[in-house]
């Protein structure tokens, strides 16, 4: 690790000395090959000089990564670490199959775990690699030979490169815990600071009065009158109905069902069985209640005895106030007569209060009238404001783009000059690789060799086994023995028994068990018989029930109805007389402001001769905000009339 480590620190202050320098690239590598070959040794100083010149040969494949690191992941990075985010980028494009994992691993570890983990999750994730970083590597190169040579080689690479990331995040968790456990805690003092005086009473400002915001109405949260109107007139009819069904076929007469003349008695007698009507509701006209749109709604057993013993609560307790009535209990008659007159108090309150809400909605729309005109006057101050300031920007664009256009024909000149010096180092570079691939290949097929020889040592060690295994196989093996039922084990337990014997007795319970079941299904089908009669019985009490609460739900209607098509006079109260003072003063106001645009329209038409354009714009403006008034003041003069 010191070993990869010192030559990356070499790599990384020979790239930032030419950096600073901006000198040629060949005249670099030269003037550094010679500086350090005193210094290193020669394996050093090949792996030093063929990194460096890899780098600077593909620069723009490694500038296009490392931006995009410090731009999305890298935020917090510090650009001094550009140069070795460059060294491991070319480490891991061209260099990982001729190091070898090994020691690719060891030359990250050399350095700091946090950056080279951030980096290397960046580099080799997968919808990056595929997908931007193909693109603009494609922009220079081949998108085939990128693919080739670049794409699929890291992405081979890609589960040991995981592997290694999460062993560096290892590292920096338990380093981190360490600093955690060896670092002292502080212990805060507290300062010695001299008490202050204490402060005069300043005076209080004036609170300035907000005009109170309007109030949510009530009307938000509660149901219009017409779905309450349509849900009392649905449960009127569906009582109606209701009785008009059982009414019908409790006093349904045989007569009602007409006989032809023309047939004998015989037939008519066949022709009344067939198209006499499904007796279903006549045997039991409990079970079924028909609801307003003649559809059938079948009560079940829990419904039927709730509904009975609510009307039999009911029954008991009119009872109960029968009784009371005998015994000389007080009547509510004037207790009710003063709840009417406190409802009808109370429903001319409720009408001032909505008349005052209406009126205050109608100087609300008049005070937004005002306040928009206002408005419309100072922002085209603040138009004609900003049109200048544009203009003087619009300027200084200008002037800047002409500097930035000179500068950048000054940029490309000088890389075109730096692209002619490359192609030397990159022969150079080429002659150096081609050795170091002979010599790789020859220490692969002797390790191809050696594999082959111990394969088919393994094979044959196999061939043993299975032979042996195989033998074991074919080997006989004895079978069960016979077993007689009717014999006893004769383990000396206490109730022992042949299988014989055990099934006889398995056969006997199974036949007494079988009785049992039918004595209860017998009792199951009393009990069900007696609660099917109990049922019976509450359902004709819930019918009649129904029937004369129908009847007092239909008074109770008419009651309301009448009341409710004579509604009272909203009162004149103090509110309402101020409110439409205030509207009145208003909409005068209104009309005042309205009278000023006719009178300046004609002005816009004088306007100087060198913004045409500019004054047919206002003139459009300042007509349609005259027709929209015109428009709001015959809509207000017939709301008025109204």
């Amino acid at each position: 690790m010191d070993y990869y480590g010192k030559c990356i620190e070499i790599v990384i202050e020979q790239l930032e000395k030419l950096k600073s320098e901006k000198s040629n690239p060949e005249q670099f590598l030269e003037a550094v090959s010679t500086s350090l070959q005193q210094t290193l040794s020669a394996q050093k100083h090949a792996f030093v000089l063929e990194v460096l010149s890899g780098c600077l040969e593909y620069r723009k494949l490694l500038t296009i990564v490392v931006d995009a690191f410090y731009v999305r992941d890298g935020r917090l990075c510090l650009w001094a670490d550009y140069s070795l985010f460059e060294v491991i980028c070319y480490l891991a494009m061209f260099q990982l199959d001729e190091l070898g994992f090994q020691a690719f691993c060891s030359i990250i570890k050399s350095q700091p775990a946090g950056k080279a983990c951030k980096f290397l999750k960046f580099f080799f994730n997968p919808l990056n690699l595929c997908s931007w970083i193909k693109d603009e590597w494609s922009l220079i190169y081949e998108t085939a030979h990128v693919k080739e040579n670049w794409i699929d080689p890291l992405m081979r690479w890609q589960p040991e490169v995981q592997r290694l990331i999460n062993q560096l995040e290892g590292v920096r968790a338990s380093k981190s815990l360490d600093m955690k456990t060896k670092a002292k805690v502080t212990e805060p003092k507290e300062f010695n600071l001299t008490v202050p005086r204490p402060r005069a009473i300043p005076m209080p400002e004036p609170v300035s009065t907000v005009a109170k915001p309007k109030p949510v109405p009530q009307s938000t949260y509660q149901e219009p009158k017409e779905q309450q109107l349509l849900q009392m007139v649905k449960r009127y009819n569906r009582r109606k109905a209701e009785e008009l069904l059982l009414k019908a076929n409790m006093e349904e007469l045989r007569c009602a069902m007409p006989r032809p003349h023309r047939k004998p008695l015989a037939q008519d007698s066949k022709k009344q069985e067939q198209h006499q009507p499904t007796p279903r509701i006549r045997r039991t006209p409990q079970l079924t209640f028909f609801r307003p749109d003649n559809f059938p709604v079948k009560l079940n057993t829990a419904a039927i005895l709730r509904e009975g013993a609510l009307y039999q609560r009911q029954v008991e307790k009119e009872l109960q106030r029968v009784d009371q009535l005998v015994d000389g209990a007080g009547d509510f008659s004037e207790f009710l007569e003063w709840q009417k007159k406190m409802k009808t108090r109370d429903r001319e309150e409720q009408l001032a209060a909505g008349e005052c809400r209406r009126l205050q909605g109608k100087l609300s729309h008049e005070e937004a009238i005002l306040a928009r005109q206002n408005l419309m006057q100072e922002n085209k101050q603040k138009a004609d404001q900003k049109k200048e300031e544009m203009a003087e920007l619009m300027l200084q664009r200008d002037k800047r783009r002409l500097q930035e256009d000179k500068s950048m024909k000054e940029l490309v000149e000088q890389v075109i000059e730096a692209q002619k010096n490359i192609k030397l180092a990159q022969m150079k570079l080429v002659k150096s690789r081609r050795q170091i691939v002979q010599e790789l290949m020859e220490e692969s097929r002797d390790l191809l060799q050696r594999s082959a020889e111990e394969a088919k040592e393994e094979q044959k060690r196999r061939c043993e086994v299975i032979a042996r295994l195989r033998a074991l196989e074919t080997q006989p093996i004895r079978k069960g023995k016979l077993v007689d039922l009717t014999q006893i084990p004769g383990y000396g337990l206490e109730g022992e028994m042949s299988v014989v014997e055990l099934r006889e007795r398995l056969a006997m319970l199974r036949e007494t068990q079988r009785r049992e079941e039918e004595e209860k299904r017998d009792q199951i089908n009393q009990g069900k018989r007696a609660k099917s009669q109990e049922l019976q019985n509450t359902l004709e009490q819930i019918s009649l029930c129904r029937a004369a609460m129908g009847r007092t739900a239909a008074l109770r209607w008419e009651e309301k109805k009448a009341q409710a098509a004579a509604p009272g006079t909203p009162s004149q109260d103090e509110r309402v007389l101020e409110l439409r003072r205030r509207i009145e003063q208003r909409a005068a106001e209104r009309r005042r402001h309205t009278a000023q645009p006719q009178v300046s329209a004609p002005r816009a038409v004088s306007r100087p001769q060198g913004a045409p354009a500019e004054a047919q714009h206002w003139l459009q403006l300042e007509q349609s905000l005259e027709r929209r008034l015109r428009a709001q003041q015959l809509g207000d003069h017939r709301l008025e009339a109204a």
